[in-house]
């Protein structure tokens, strides 16, 4: 068993690198949204891109937190946020309530319907959020090297 888990982290690890190189991908490449900006449907693909990135980022994240909790305690959380607790105690997320609010990203993006709303989302994207995923990730390059 212990094994499995080894090698499901190691995987899981794998694919949060490559979710993460994305995003970071997205975030460097474009300029900051403009909510006075009427854009062509061609101009928003890359705003697209980087919500999309970004919220399948964050899912693979916290597939690998569940990975992680298992391997490490032997058991799943009940909850995503006793498991964003027990990441927040390793020292691998910042803060619960960020890594709340990053989930619940997609959502805001595909309901709101304001240039102005938008705009907020997408700057706390590349800037926040941005930069707590860029610190998540200099934290577990330190366990892949156990893996």
């Amino acid at each position: 068993m212990r094994k499995d888990q080894h090698y499901i982290v190691k995987s899981s690890l794998e694919k949060v690198f490559a979710a993460l190189t994305l995003v970071d991908a997205s975030v460097s490449s474009i300029e900051r949204y403009n909510s006075v900006t009427q854009y062509s449907p061609k101009e928003r693909e890359p705003f697209d891109a980087l919500s999309d990135r970004f919220s399948r980022a964050v899912e693979i994240c916290i597939k690998f937190f569940r990975s992680y909790d298992l391997y490490l305690y032997g058991e799943r959380s009940e909850t995503l946020r006793d498991l964003l607790n027990k990441m927040e105690k390793l020292d691998l997320v910042s803060s619960v309530q960020c890594w709340m609010e990053m989930r619940d990203v997609r959502n805001r993006i595909v309901h709101e319907y304001l240039p102005e709303e938008i705009q907020e989302i997408y700057d706390i994207i590349m800037g926040e959020y941005a930069i707590e995923l860029q610190n998540f990730e200099s934290k577990i390059k330190k366990i892949a090297t156990t893996f």
